[in-house]
């Protein structure tokens, strides 16, 4: 089962650092042996991490980074499962439907915080991982940093919005060219397809994010907050009704007979055989 009861991170189980100080909350995704892959505790995290922010007039930005050589390569999938069980079809389906659901919302504690987010990205930066970088306000990504949707090619939908995302960024015919195929573009393309604000040498990656991250808590933060506020509900308008279209076709395919296919034929190291099923 999915804990979401608990508030407390057990000692070794930390897969995001908080830190704070001079204005700024630091979220470091810390398993790098792992490439900092997703899972359902990771989400957990997310959330209580981004609760703690929430309140703290002290922080008046937040920078999201990672350790290693990847910002996020995707699903941990050697991580426990959660919630998801079942003994039929249906019952497994709506357990996913509530598990996603519950990702979704605690993705959006991160994305509405009163005090914007930058994300600093290296290294692989796909799936789960892409879909949190879009969390973010702004994107700084270093030039070794790459980007998909591989989902499709797993037998899955986009399960967390991040092509919703993308469509709102850089249009709906490149959100479907990235999901619908799950090829990888470099930081110089995501920068020119507006999912990236800044693409910079790798050694500077963090440096940037965090002077950025600076520049913008020393502004007035009743400004600040109110021109993310304003932006968001432009842009966001559509979103709410679109995610929750996205946690059913999430729970579908996730459920399905081409994800199980896709899973092992990845494993397999072999083309999947889809059957539509």
């Amino acid at each position: 089962m999915i804990d979401t009861l608990s508030t407390e991170i057990a000692e070794g189980e930390e897969r995001i650092r908080l830190e704070t100080g001079d204005g700024l909350a630091v979220l470091t995704l810390c398993r790098p042996d792992k490439l900092n892959g997703w899972s359902w505790e990771s989400t957990r995290q997310l959330g209580l991490l981004a609760d703690r922010i929430r309140f703290d007039d002290t922080v008046r930005a937040v920078l999201l980074r990672a350790e290693g050589r990847a910002f996020c390569a995707g699903i941990d999938v050697t991580a426990p499962g959660g919630a998801i069980s079942g003994d039929s079809p249906a019952a497994r389906t709506r357990a996913y439907y509530e598990g996603i659901r519950w990702v979704h919302e605690r993705f959006t504690v991160l994305s509405r915080l009163p005090q914007p987010v930058i994300a600093a990205v290296q290294g692989y930066c796909l799936g789960f991982g892409f879909e949190l970088a879009l969390m973010a306000d702004i994107r700084v990504a270093a030039e070794d940093a790459v980007f998909a949707l591989p989902e499709a090619r797993l037998g899955v939908a986009v399960d967390a919005g991040g092509d919703l995302r993308i469509a709102r960024e850089a249009g709906a015919g490149w959100a479907k060219y990235l999901a619908l195929t799950g090829r990888r573009i470099d930081a110089r393309t995501a920068e020119r397809l507006h999912l990236v604000q800044q693409v910079v040498d790798r050694p500077a990656l963090d440096t940037t994010a965090r002077e950025l991250a600076a520049g913008i808590a020393a502004n007035a933060p009743l400004a600040v907050q109110g021109i993310k506020r304003s932006v968001d509900a432009f842009a966001d308008a559509a979103l709410p009704a679109a995610l929750d279209r996205v946690a059913m076709t999430a729970a579908l395919t996730l459920t399905s007979d081409d994800c199980r296919e896709g899973y092992t034929a990845q494993t397999a190291r072999r083309p999947p055989r889809f059957g539509g099923r």
